[in-house]
């Protein structure tokens, strides 16, 4: 999509500004917690990525206010100038160096994702949602608050070459190879996890489907999103949130 005003913002700005509006718009933000990251443009960094900057709402970050912060956490750029969150740096640096095929990685602290973080079996195959992560979600044991930077190799080797995570006790985590395919995947994360809270909040019998039929379907998702990555190639999905995101919060190319 082309529009006058953005054409001269890098993708990955405009992108990544348009998801924190998302998190926002669908209640999936924490205060001025939890981060979203994006790797930087080239000519800002290398090998770095963009995160917000710690203090603003996700509604108030917008293209420009975007950090750029190297893997080794030197502040490359932060226009506003309060630098950025801590334990957001252990998170996303770590993935981001380990995982050179990720474009994108999502945190987020949900009343849905922090309960079924907490629930021993985690998501269970209870749904078409959920199906879509049969098998295919990570685990990481709950340490403190992210501050220690030891943690990132636990936290890469648990990840593996997964695109979900959840973070026991604490909360949910994607990646994927461009900001759209996190996203997404967040939003249907988080979904599957507000929809096992309330089936199994009801009371009611569950109808669990078997893992035959869970592994057939998440292979079936696989199929259909196996090019969502790539981001030579079209995301109708991603396109429709970033011209929702740009009608309703055009402040954000800023």
């Amino acid at each position: 999509m082309k529009h006058e005003s953005i054409d001269n913002i890098p993708s990955e700005r405009l992108h990544l500004a348009a998801a924190y509006r998302m998190v926002a718009h669908f209640g999936l933000d924490d205060s001025i917690f939890t981060h979203i990251s994006a790797r930087a443009p080239k000519d800002e960094s290398e090998h770095g990525f963009l995160i917000n900057p710690f203090g603003l709402r996700f509604d108030e970050v917008t293209a420009s206010n975007l950090v750029t912060v190297d893997l080794d956490g030197n502040i490359l750029r932060d226009d506003y100038g309060k630098g950025i969150n801590a334990a957001g740096f252990t998170i996303h640096s770590a993935v981001h160096a380990a995982r050179p095929e990720v474009g994108c990685v999502l945190h987020t602290h949900t009343v849905a994702g922090v309960t079924v973080s907490s629930m021993k079996d985690g998501i269970l195959p209870l749904n078409q949602w959920a199906m879509q992560f049969h098998n295919r979600v990570a685990f990481h044991d709950y340490e403190g608050i992210a501050l220690d930077l030891s943690e990132r190799e636990r936290l890469v080797a648990d990840l593996g070459d997964a695109k979900a995570m959840i973070l026991r006790n604490h909360g949910l985590l994607t990646c994927g190879g461009t900001v759209g395919e996190a996203f997404t995947l967040m939003y249907n994360l988080e979904r599957t996890c507000k929809a096992q809270v309330a089936l199994l909040s009801s009371g009611a019998e569950v109808n669990r489907v078997s893992d035959d039929l869970a592994e057939f379907t998440a292979r079936q998702y696989d199929a259909a999103t196996k090019d969502r990555g790539n981001p030579a190639v079209p995301d109708p999905e991603w396109e429709a949130y970033l011209r929702l995101a740009l009608k309703h919060y055009p402040d954000l190319s800023q």
